[in-house]
């Protein structure tokens, strides 16, 4: 119990450090017990709504998973993050944000996110 409520704890706090300067709809996180201090971030995050997938319906978040996929390729589960350079950490960010997906009209997350143009090979 403790362990659970460490852990959500840390993650409220992550979140809402790595947001609170990010323009908001809405959160779609998975089920976590992690996420369990949601009405805190909602409070904390101007009033932004969770949403959450029911259960065992990963294609809910069709693109989250995709993404997650995507990140397997670099980062292998299990895989202690700390060992690796931030540098090669933010590439690898840098070079899926700027990878086309079909879901965004063949932009990539990078175009739409600063509604920008990008010119790729």
């Amino acid at each position: 119990m403790k362990i659970a409520k460490k852990k959500s704890d840390l993650v409220k706090e992550a979140t809402i450090q790595l947001l609170k300067e990010e323009p908001l709809c809405t959160i779609t996180p998975d089920r976590g017990k992690e996420f369990t201090a949601h009405p805190d971030i909602t409070e904390e995050l101007n009033q932004v709504q969770f949403y959450f997938p029911l259960p065992r319906h990963p294609w809910d978040r069709g693109t989250n998973e995709n993404t997650n996929g995507l990140l397997r390729e670099y980062f292998p589960k299990g895989k202690d993050l700390t060992d690796i350079p931030e540098e090669y950490i933010q590439e690898k960010v840098d070079e899926l944000n700027k990878r086309p997906r079909k879901c965004l009209g063949y932009k990539t997350p990078y175009e739409v996110y600063y509604s920008e143009t990008l010119h790729l090979i």
